[in-house]
């Protein structure tokens, strides 16, 4: 089955971010105070577009488990819907 090319915005910086820290889709799952499944992060990472609020719930996840806080576009490389 393909994708349909403008819901593929190829991999993102999450997953660059992920791979360097050595986190698992896990992690962010597990930091996650809404729900958030292992699927969603992972269609994330590899560039599946997701919507707006899907992306907000990652970035939350992604700041509580790091020292710093990051903002959208250091995550993503499109906007949500």
């Amino acid at each position: 089955m393909n994708s349909i090319p403008d819901m593929d915005a190829g991999t993102q910086p999450l997953d660059v971010l992920m791979n360097k820290q050595r986190r698992k889709n896990h992690d962010l799952v597990e930091a996650s105070s809404e729900i958030l499944t292992h699927k969603q992060v992972n269609k994330a990472r590899h560039g599946r577009k997701v919507t707006l609020r899907l992306q907000k719930r990652i970035l939350s996840a992604w700041n509580s488990l790091q020292e710093e806080a990051f903002v959208l576009e250091q995550l993503f490389t499109y906007r949500g819907r």
